[in-house]
């Protein structure tokens, strides 16, 4: 999606039991999604180091977007407790940053919900292209 010229930059990580097949169902049922958006396959959501993020949008991504196995259905018995957990304080620390939370997202996405993975990054590209290019935490020597 372009919205003046400007396509936003989205990273996902996905979950491997659950988001990352949602998005091969997405992709094997042939529903569109934003090539723009970058899969990171991860063993489960709680694997997501809250400095991977900021590191995305160090290095210039636009938005961020965590999908795992929605709650009580992970295949680590716990592990999408403890990512919310963290990601309800990695949210208030960048609203401290001055990063939109609009930037950020986390989704519970099986993986016979492709339909389901494809809406929802439809949606979250959308959001973050109406947002703008991310500025706050940008290093100017990671552009080409």
């Amino acid at each position: 999606m372009q919205v003046n010229g400007y396509k936003p930059l989205i990273v996902a990580f996905c979950c491997n039991w659950c988001s990352y097949a949602g998005a091969d169902l997405a992709g094997n049922n042939r529903l569109n999604y934003p090539a723009d958006v970058k899969i990171i396959r991860v063993p489960c959501s709680c694997r997501v180091n809250p400095m991977f993020i900021l590191r995305a949008f160090q290095r210039g991504a636009d938005g961020v977007i965590i999908c795992g196995c929605h709650p009580g259905d992970c295949h680590y018995t716990s592990g999408n407790y403890y990512t919310r957990r963290r990601m309800a304080l990695l949210f208030s620390m960048l609203d401290y940053l001055g990063i939109e939370k609009e930037r950020t997202r986390v989704e519970w996405v099986s993986a016979a919900e492709g339909a389901k993975f494809a809406a929802t990054m439809n949606d979250f590209v959308e959001t973050v292209a109406a947002l703008g290019e991310n500025k706050r935490l940008e290093d100017l020597r990671c552009k080409k």
